[in-house]
């Protein structure tokens, strides 16, 4: 018998909603109605003069009662922007670096997650706009650094982000070849994330690897949803071998 847990991927467009406003409190609720126990987000802000200086990464943590850990893709002065992971599940910061970048710089985060008797190895990113480039950071994420480094016998990889990929990309293709795509896996209808409004494009996604089956998997679409990030959350049940 294993372990049971959700875990969530969600853009939240610096807090910024379709309505053009600027509400941390808001993004929580959403992950809120998710009930994820790891939730994965990219654009996010710390210290920003457009987002009112504020760190949304512990903020959001701070309305959720999780713990959250932030690598700054960007850094200008003291302003950051990039990808966190939040948790009420005991962490493990193992490495937050940039990738190769040649347009708006791009990072990664890798967080280990002790869960009974295994430690879940979880990466968030957040790939760039161009599909070579796209190429080079999934070429690194799949390399020795990362998803290739050694492990403990007991690790189960998640990988998840918005990878601003679909399925037929070039950088998707070389990720699916070492681990599996949760909305796949899951059986159930894949629907996009991208944009939120009217969901057209399947770029944010959750991949599992070997010993961690998927239950199911959703894009939560709600009112709510629609208003607080230009992206939809994906979900993904996990059953943890």
């Amino acid at each position: 018998m294993g372990s049971r847990l959700r875990i969530m991927t969600y853009n939240v467009h610096s807090c910024f909603g379709t309505d053009r406003k600027l509400d941390p409190g808001r993004i929580a609720e959403v992950i809120a109605e998710c009930e994820a126990d790891i939730v994965a987000l990219q654009e996010v802000d710390v210290a920003r003069a457009r987002s009112g200086g504020i760190d949304q990464a512990q903020t959001i943590a701070e309305h959720l009662r999780m713990v959250s850990h932030f690598h700054p893709a960007l850094h200008l002065e003291e302003e950051r922007y990039g990808d966190a992971l939040l948790t009420a599940l005991p962490t493990r910061l193992v490495k937050a670096e940039g990738l190769p970048s040649r347009g708006e710089p791009r990072g990664a985060l890798w967080v280990e997650v002790p869960v009974d008797k295994i430690r879940l190895q979880i990466f968030v990113t957040h790939l760039g706009l161009l599909g070579a480039e796209r190429v080079r950071q999934t070429e690194a994420l799949i390399g020795p650094g990362w998803l290739g480094a050694e492990m403990a016998e007991d690790s189960r990889i998640i990988f998840a982000g918005d990878l601003n990929a679909v399925s037929r990309s070039a950088s998707y293709r070389l990720l699916v070849r070492r681990l599996k795509d949760a909305q796949v896996e899951s059986g159930g209808r894949i629907k996009a994330t991208f944009p939120s409004r009217l969901p057209l494009l399947r770029i944010d996604h959750i991949f599992v690897g070997d010993g961690i089956s998927v239950r199911n998997a959703f894009v939560h679409d709600t009112p709510l949803a629609r208003r607080a990030s230009d992206h939809l959350p994906l979900c993904a049940d996990l059953d943890i071998e």
